[in-house]
């Protein structure tokens, strides 16, 4: 399994750990999902392709990761000033979503599964404080999913850089801005060092979904049996991400502050 997040950010990373972990446990040891850092079988912006053609068996992601190959995966992801992640998941398991997930992964050679789910974002982090809409005119941010296309109706030109390498940007002046993801996980991407404005909440990514990419393939191979514990350790996932989540961002936020961060709305 390659992964967009590497093993050592909370949440991104610890859930891809977990569900390596867990699957051996749940199955006794008869069914394995090994979990690969980003970058070790393909480049993470290529595992879509990879998982498609079964150069790899699987890989951890958020569906957003594709929404330049299939525009409607940004829907499965999360939605600007969007649902919460009560309303996300009653629409993915009891208003349809699912069912198009389905449609659209398999036409694709792919079965994805809904494997995580963390409590909203922050709104990112900026090296000059925002007053107004005209301050955003021109400022060169790194942006996710569909909160990337509200903000360039509103003049900012964004990238899709991945966790490793937004810091760099920064440093470089290849950025003025960037969103990532909660507290807890921009903390250790370290951006507070460099940068000291971080607005907080976030109003992009109300409840962010994860997944599990499967070659459809090897899906269809797996026993009744197997395909259950992964989908029971998937939805195991999306519990214990959430939880941990709101449990984890005050103290963060905290931690912050006393490191000289300016916390804004």
């Amino acid at each position: 399994m390659g992964s967009a997040y590497a093993s050592t950010l909370p949440q991104l990373g610890t859930l891809a750990t977990k569900l390596d972990r867990d699957i051996w446990r749940v199955s006794n040891g008869m069914l394995e999902i090994k979990f690969f850092e980003p970058g070790a079988l393909v480049p993470p912006l290529e595992m879509f392709d990879a998982v498609r053609a079964g150069a790899i068996d699987a890989a951890f992601s958020s569906p957003g990761f594709w929404g330049n190959k299939v525009p409607a995966l940004n829907l499965f992801a999360a939605i600007p000033f969007g649902p919460s992640a009560q309303e996300f998941l009653a629409w993915i398991y009891f208003g349809g979503g699912q069912e198009l997930f389905n449609e659209i992964y398999h036409a694709n050679g792919i079965h994805s599964l809904f494997c995580g789910l963390i409590a909203p974002e922050a709104s990112g982090w900026f090296r000059k404080r925002i007053r107004t809409v005209d301050d955003l005119k021109g400022l060169k941010m790194r942006f996710f999913g569909l909160g990337a296309k509200v903000v360039n109706k509103l003049g900012v030109i964004t990238s899709r850089l991945t966790s490793g390498d937004i810091f760099v940007a920064f440093e470089n002046g290849e950025i003025d801005a960037a969103e990532f993801s909660m507290p807890a996980i921009d903390m250790k991407l370290g951006l507070h060092r460099m940068i000291k404005n971080y607005y907080f909440p976030g109003w992009h990514q109300p409840a962010t979904l994860f997944e599990l990419m499967i070659n459809l393939k090897k899906w269809e191979s797996l026993p009744a049996s197997g395909k259950a514990q992964v989908e029971a350790v998937c939805g195991d996932n999306i519990r214990y991400g959430l939880a941990e989540g709101e449990a984890s961002q005050f103290q963060a936020l905290k931690t912050l502050r006393s490191k000289g961060v300016t916390i804004r709305r």
